[in-house]
């Protein structure tokens, strides 16, 4: 029965994480993939700088999901709950990037990140991390 179980929130977990990654890049103007790939051009310092930028921008909301979805599998009542709580993570990810962008009027991180800032990609990374966190955090029954 515990393999079953393994098993059926494996299968439902990691189609979950290739969602949210792509609802992630359909939701920023630049096209983080092409980016990366790019980068490894080492004879151009502005494109190794977007993919650094890009690769922290992304894992950060890779990494704040999987904290999200760890926690959303421990305290879920099922897969249903699971799944709507780790939309709602997504959803609250993307709309902390979007934050970022209009709180910042000086700073646009839609041109900063893939013109190679990697400090602004940082400070997006640590955004959506402790967003997973606290998204996690509020997770309870």
């Amino acid at each position: 029965m515990y393999l079953i179980n393994f098993l059926m929130y494996l299968g439902v977990t990691i189609p979950l994480m290739i969602f949210s990654v792509m609802l992630f890049t359909f939701t920023t103007p630049y096209k983080e993939f092409k980016i990366l790939a790019d980068g490894d051009d080492l004879d151009n310092p502005r494109k190794v700088s977007a993919a650094k930028a890009v690769a922290f921008d992304l894992g950060g909301k890779v990494l704040g999901t999987a904290i999200l979805l760890a926690s959303a599998i421990y305290h879920s009542i099922g897969i249903w709950d699971m799944i709507a709580w780790t939309l709602t993570g997504t959803i609250s990810l993307i709309i902390v990037y979007w934050l970022f962008e209009v709180l910042t009027p000086m700073l646009k991180v839609r041109h900063e990140i893939p013109n190679g800032n990697v400090a602004v990609g940082f400070f997006s990374f640590c955004l959506s991390l402790a967003t997973g966190i606290l998204m996690a955090s509020l997770i309870s029954y």
